[in-house]
Order: structure tokens, then sequence, then C-alpha cells
């Protein structure tokens, strides 16, 4: 009701009316001193209290430990992952990193300001990480407390109306009541409850009102669970936060035939985690012998079915042992593991200068550029010629046309002496002798003269399995000599995986815990000398959260004690059906 206040002659005391103008204060359902009823003096004097720094801090501080903060920050750890398997990251694919760069310049500046390509180990995602792991120590260590507490706390004592809770039964028995109370606390133990016995004085001098109960409680897994839960997800956090920095990933392209050593030197790209060093790598030996795939033909394409590659691995003091490699089926060696994840062919070239001496010789990988393995290399020789000389092309295992550009009609190589391998050929300054790491399957053309190829007066050089050709301005000549295979590997060192599996296990176990453990109170009394001298036996249950079958439970429970009350063993409590009907009739509600 909308209301107004008049002074009168200065007095605090004033009449307020109503909007019609009669008195409030003759309204007799309205207390004189209500709020709206009197203009109530405002006194200056009271200052509500003000946060100082330590409280300001105090503030926050229970902000972030809250189970509301650390379910939003693990949120947005889960949100904050996504762009990690959205973009290639320098950690894994550094490559794949490069090619995004050059087919989206101008994205990539936006995506990798926010720390995109390398998202794990980018700020925000740290502080994010870091601040769950504050919130779930925060949260996790008065929790434990006040559990270890409720554990060695007894079971509260017994209400004094049983009636007012869930699934009240009551019965009568001549048993005795102590003896009755000895029952239900045999009963309730076996059943897994904590119990604890109360016994109330009556009145006077019969004693009226006296009872003895038992008081029992369980569920307190529930809790336990719920911590278990949340200790076991902080231990994940420290197994990827720290352990996982112990470890290290490494790529390398195996050729055919040539064996690599775990060592740093035999990597083409090396990302140790923050603590790994040199003594983290395994001693073990690879060795590609050889590489068989499978494609399927199917509508005009060729598509990938299947790739084996057969490797040959050794340990220090054994012998090579036959292995193979296959895509999503990792290699195990020791607690290593290696990844099949691509393929593709490495020609075999021959470089020798005008005299016939041979000053390059080897197998060179060249990376597919589409289904049917049309693939694009680089060869540098920096040394045995009068200048520094580089070719860079294509390779074609089945070429469309020898005469024009290289493209590849089929992945495979079913003719060994028609696959074409065409060359451009620069001279200039490589840059492999500045102490710089250089990517050695691309070339960098800046300083560089290309003196045969495409735009210049010299064809490139074609040729085919066994054929050798002369060199531009007399450099030399190239010998195409041989095909090998390759395949390209991803080799991951993790020590946490036995570690992440334990956590796992435990956070699995404590949630199941803590969603189907239920959490109840019961309580069994006795009253003697009721009902014309015999004892009065009452059930009744509390929930300690949700717990739908409360009421079932106790009045299971109030039949299994009757049972008890029967003389009736407990082994035999389901035994007998007639035993058991005849115990639930005694039972009245």
């Amino acid at each position: 009701m909308a209301s107004r206040t008049r002074s009168d002659s200065g007095s605090s005391n004033v009449d307020a009316e109503s909007a019609d103008g009669t008195s409030l204060r003759s309204d007799p359902l309205r207390p004189s001193d209500h709020i709206d009823s009197v203009e109530q003096p405002v006194d200056e004097s009271i200052a509500q209290p003000k946060l100082g720094p330590l409280g300001y801090v105090r503030f926050f501080w229970r902000q972030l430990t809250s189970m509301r903060t650390a379910l939003v920050l693990l949120l947005l750890l889960a949100v904050g992952a996504v762009p990690g398997s959205l973009v290639p990251q320098r950690s894994s694919d550094p490559n794949g990193v490069i090619q995004y760069q050059q087919q989206n310049p101008d994205t990539f500046k936006v995506l990798d300001a926010l720390g995109l390509f390398s998202t794990f180990t980018s700020p925000w995602f740290s502080a994010i990480y870091l601040l769950l792991f504050v919130s779930l120590v925060g949260c996790i260590i008065p929790r434990l407390k006040h559990h270890l507490d409720a554990l060695r706390a007894k079971p509260p004592k017994t209400p004094a109306r049983l009636e007012r809770l869930v699934g009240f039964t009551s019965t009568t028995t001549t048993t005795d009541a102590a003896a009755a109370i000895d029952d239900a606390r045999s009963l309730l133990r076996r059943q897994g409850y904590r119990v604890a016995r109360y016994d109330t004085a009556g009145r006077g001098t019969l004693g009226a009102g006296a009872s003895l109960s038992v008081s029992a409680e369980r569920g307190y897994l529930r809790e336990t669970g719920n911590l278990i839960f949340h200790i076991a997800l902080v231990g994940m956090l420290l197994t990827v936060g720290i352990f996982g920095s112990f470890g290290y990933t490494g790529q390398r392209i195996l050729v055919q035939n040539e064996a690599f050593t775990n060592a740093l030197t035999d990597y083409d790209s090396y990302n140790p985690g923050r603590f790994a060093d040199e003594n983290s790598l395994e001693p073990f030996q690879l060795r590609l012998d050889t590489f068989v795939p499978k494609y399927l033909f199917q509508d005009g394409v060729w598509e990938p079915e299947n790739f084996d590659a057969n490797l040959s691995t050794r340990v220090p003091g054994g012998s090579w042992t036959k292995q193979t490699l296959k895509v999503n089926s990792p290699l195990a060696i020791g607690d290593t593991q290696v990844y099949l994840l691509g393929n593709g062919f490495a020609p075999v070239v021959t470089v020798r200068d005008p005299s016939g001496k041979e000053v390059f010789s080897g197998a060179v990988p060249f990376i597919s550029q589409d289904a049917n393995l049309t693939s694009s290399g680089v060869i540098k020789v920096p040394d045995g010629l009068s200048k520094q000389v580089a070719f860079q092309g294509f390779f074609c295992p089945t070429p469309v046309a020898t005469s024009a550009s290289c493209t590849s009609l089929s992945p495979y190589l079913t003719d060994p002496s028609k696959a074409v391998l065409q060359l451009s050929v620069f001279t200039g300054n490589l840059g492999l002798d500045r102490g710089v790491a250089v990517n050695a399957y691309s070339l960098n053309e800046d300083g560089l003269t290309k003196i045969a190829g495409f735009k210049t007066p010299v064809a490139g050089l074609q040729l085919t399995k066994g054929q050798r050709v002369d060199l531009p301005n007399k450099l030399g000549s190239i010998e195409f000599t041989g095909i090998q295979r390759f395949v390209s590997v991803d080799i991951h060192h993790d020590p946490t995986p036995a570690f992440a599996l334990l956590f796992a296990m435990l956070i699995l176990g404590g949630l199941l815990l803590s969603l189907f453990v239920p959490r109840r109170r019961v309580w069994i009394k006795a009253l003697p000398g009721v009902d014309g001298g015999l004892t009065r036996v009452e059930y009744a249950g509390l929930a300690r959260g949700e717990d739908p079958t409360l009421e079932r439970a106790v009045a299971e429970l109030a039949a299994r004690h009757g049972q008890y009350l029967d003389g009736l063993p407990p082994e035999s409590a389901d035994s007998d059906p007639d035993d058991h009907a005849r115990a639930e009739r005694r039972i009245t509600t």
C-alpha cells in the first residue's frame, strides 16, 4: 500500500496516512513500529564494515576455492583444449604449422598472436591450468578435514519423535528392550552401519518415557568417493603438467635399409619436454626393411586401404628383431612409442664432378603432393663441385607423360624403369655453412641462380632409372640409379601413461561411489512397558541427499530385525518364506 508521512510540530513520532487519508495506526493488524507506520530516524553513527586488503584476499580466495569456480575452470580447460585439435601444433606438427602459414597468411597472424599454434604451452592455457589446480587443492583440503572429523564422530542422538521421519514403522514384541537394541546393533553392523547406543531415562518412579535406541549411519563412502575423484583429478593434472615434462617427441624419415639410432643428431625434428635431456633418450635402433602399401581404386580415385612397414629393431646387446608397424598401431620399444605418419619414394641419385669422381650418392626422400604420390624433393650438393649445387623437382612413380610436367597416374611403382625424375638446377650459397638449422626438404631460392629448368634458356633435367645426364656449365653429371621406399615416423616417449591410467581409474571409481552410494541415517528405538507390558520397537530413517530407496530400506530393516526378535539366525533370514511372511505380519505402521 502506498503511504506518506506528515510531521507534527517537529515530533519524530508522526502518524502515517494511507492514500485515502486514514491513519495506519488505527489498523489493528499493522504493528505501531512497522517500517511504513512511522518515519524511522537514521543513525548516522552506524557505519558498515569495510573490507581491508586482508579481507579482499580472503574473499577472492574463497571465491577461487569454491566448487562452482572449480567446475567453471574445468569447463574452460576443456574448451581451451579445442584449438589444439583444430589447428596444427608446433610441438607435434611443425611442418603443418608452416604449411598453414603458407596457405592462410592472414589468418595465421591472428591465430599465432593468440598462441593457438602452441595451445598447451600458451600463457592463457597455463593460467587456466594453474588456477584449476589451486582451486581444486583449496576445495579438497577443508573438505578432507571435515570428512575425517565426521568419520571420527559418533552418529547423532536418536530424535524424540521418529514418526516424523521417512519410512516410520513400529511393532511390538515380548523381547526385552535391551535385548532388542542389542540385536538391532548387531544387525546394523552386519549391514555396514556405524552405530551408537543411546539410553533415555524416564520420568517419575516408574520411568515413564524411558527408551533405549540405536543410532546408525552409513554412506560416508559417497563423500570418500567425491574426495577420491577430486584428488585423482589433481593427480592427473600433476601427471600431465610435471611428469609429462620428462617426455619428448621427435620425427624422422626412415629410408629403406638405412638404420636410425635414437640420438639427437639422427632426428629430423626434436621437441623435448621441459625437463628432458640427452639422457632421456632410450638407446635403440630402427631400420625399414620393406614397405607394403595397399590401395583401393574407387570412383576414379586411389584410396589408401592398408600400410605395413616391416621394421627391424635392436637394443644394446641384442640382435635385430623383425616387427610390423601399422597406422594407428604403434610400435613399443621400452617406454617409447613409434607411430607411422606417412610414406613415399626416395630416388637414389649419384652426382659426379667433371672428372667422374663421385661427390654425392644416396637416397633422397621426395614428399608426396597428392594421393597418386606425385612427389617433390630437393637434392643439395654443398661440396665436391666448383659451385654449390641444388636440384629441385618432382618424382612420378607412374607418370602420365614423360615430356611435359611430371604427374603420377597411380601410387604404385608398377614399372621402375618408367618412373620419371624431373629436376631444375640451382647454383649459389645454400646456407649450410652458417651454423643455422636448414630444412633439408625445402629450398630457399633467395640468393640462388637457376641455371636449368622453367623460365631459363636451358631445359630442366629429366631422368629415368639408370639414366645419366650432364649438368649445365660443365659442372659434372647426375645419375638416377635406383628407387627406395621411406616412411615418416613419430617417436614419442611419455613416462605418464601408467600414472594417467591409475588416476583415470581412481577418477572413475570415485565418481561411481559418489553417484551410487546412498548416504542415510536410521534409528531403532525400543520403549519398554507399553501396550500391556510389551516392548514397542520403532524404526525410521533420514536421507542425507537424494535417496529414493530409503523407505524400502527401512521396511526391510524392520523385517530383518523382526526375524532377530523371533529368534531366527541371520543366515536364515531369507531362507524360509513362511517365517519371512510371519515376521512382516507382526509389523504395524
